[in-house]
C-alpha cells in the first residue's frame, strides 16, 4: 500500500517498520534519549593539564635523556616505565571516551520541523543527515554512504534483527516519476537488502506509486516527511518534560 500524503502518522510509521516483515521484535514507541552531562570546563582543564604534564615528561625523559634517570636502580626505572605506560594508556582512554560522548551528543541533536522550502534549500549532505536522524529516532542503526559509486544509496539501515535496508534521499522540487522508483528497486536487488526507502522533498507521481505496489519499497514525499518529523519533535518534547 503506498504512502498517501494525508495518511495519519501511526499508519505511516507502521509502513516504515512493518511492511514486508521489516520490523522489530517489539512494538515501536518513543524512546527517551539518554541524557549525558557534558564535561564541565574545570574537567576539561584538568584533562588538558594532565595531558600537558604527561607530554612534557615524555619530552624531558626521551629527548633530553637526563643522566640522573639512568643512575636510578633498575627496579625504580622499571616502575617509572610502568607508570609512563599506564599514564599514556589512561589519558588515551579518557580522551577516547570524551570524543565518543561528544560524537553521540552531536548525533542526538533534536530533530526540528522544517518547511518544504527550508528542506529544499538544505545542502544535499545536510539533507541526508537530517533524514538519517529520522531513522535513528526510530531505533535504526544508520550508516551514511552517499558517495560516488554507491549506486545512489545515501543511507544504509540495520534494524534490531540485523535486517538491512537502503535509503535514497531526493531533494527535489518536481514530481518523482517511475524511473526513480525502478532505479531504487534495481539498487535494492543489487545490494541484497530487505527494503528500500525513498525520501524526497517533492511529490511522488501516481504512476510511481502504482509501480511500487507489491514491492518492498516505501515512498515518503515532502508533505509526509514534514508530518513525520513534526510528530517525532512532539514526542521528543514530551520525553524531555
Amino acid at each position: 500500500m503506498p504512502v498517501h500524503p494525508n495518511a495519519d502518522y501511526n499508519h505511516v510509521m507502521s509502513l516504515l517498520e512493518q511492511r514486508f516483515s521489516w520490523l522489530f521484535n517489539h512494538r515501536l514507541q518513543a524512546r527517551p534519549q539518554l541524557q549525558r552531562r557534558p564535561m564541565s570546563t574545570s574537567g576539561l582543564r584538568v584533562m588538558g593539564g594532565l595531558t600537558a604534564v604527561t607530554l612534557t615528561w615524555f619530552l624531558y625523559r626521551w629527548i633530553l635523556q637526563p643522566v640522573w634517570i639512568s643512575q636510578l636502580p633498575s627496579l625504580i626505572t622499571e616502575l617509572v616505565q610502568l607508570m609512563e605506560i599506564a599514564g599514556a594508556f589512561s589519558l588515551t582512554l579518557l580522551w577516547g571516551v570524551l570524543w565518543w560522548q561528544q560524537r553521540s551528543r552531536i548525533q542526538q541533536t533534536p530533530l526540528v520541523t522544517l518547511s518544504l522550502d527550508e528542506l529544499y534549500e538544505m545542502d544535499p549532505i545536510l539533507f541526508e543527515k537530517y533524514v538519517a536522524q529520522l531513522f535513528q529516532r526510530r531505533g535504526y542503526r544508520v550508516k551514511h554512504r552517499g558517495r560516488a559509486g554507491d549506486m545512489g544509496v545515501d543511507l544504509e539501515l540495520t534494524n534490531g534483527n540485523g535486517r538491512r535496508a537502503i535509503v535514497q534521499c531526493k531533494r527535489y522540487r518536481n514530481t518523482v516519476g517511475p524511473k526513480v522508483i525502478r532505479e531504487l528497486y534495481g539498487t535494492l536487488i543489487h545490494e541484497k537488502v530487505a527494503h528500500g526507502f525513498l525520501v524526497t522533498t517533492g511529490n511522488i507521481s501516481k504512476a510511481a506509486r502504482e509501480w511500487a505496489k507489491g514491492k518492498p519499497l516505501t515512498l515518503i514525499d515532502g508533505k509526509m516527511l514534514v508530518q513525520v518529523v513534526s510528530k517525532l519533535e512532539l514526542e521528543q518534547s514530551q520525553v524531555r518534560e
